[in-house]
């Protein structure tokens, strides 16, 4: 199972502020769409989550906002599977414009599996705890 990825985003106006810098929300927004494409990486879609009875809220994200993307950067944003444990999992990125070292935010995002008849945790399906 692939537990991390990378992936280039081209930073589209809409996700700038009046000044052309992404702020710092829209950052989170990316971090969503490297989820997304970490999890279908791993075999696993929303989708199936959804069809499995299952949901993956985010409980909890922390952000280290150090520089500003601007309009039209294309970025390579990096998304991993951080930790694992119970029914939580935590999924990290790092973002950088794409050929340099600087990060201009790192950071992470937890979930919880939730089952959505009973909206309690539940154990996350097989997919998940295999190496």
């Amino acid at each position: 199972m692939n537990k991390e990825i990378t992936m280039e985003y081209r930073v589209p106006y809409a996700d700038t502020d009046m000044m052309g810098v992404v702020y710092y929300a829209n950052y989170l927004v990316i971090f969503e769409r490297a989820r997304n494409e970490l999890m279908r990486a791993m075999g696993y879609t929303y989708k199936q989550c959804e069809a499995d009875g299952f949901m993956l809220p985010v409980i909890h994200a922390e952000l280290d906002y150090r520089g500003s993307a601007k309009y039209d950067d294309l970025l390579e944003v990096r998304a991993y599977v951080k930790t694992m444990k119970g029914v939580r999992i935590e999924i990290a990125c790092e973002i950088r414009r794409k050929g340099e070292e600087a990060l201009l935010v790192s950071g992470f995002t937890r979930h919880a599996f939730v089952s959505t008849k009973t909206f309690r945790p539940v154990a996350p399906p097989e997919i998940f705890s295999r190496q």
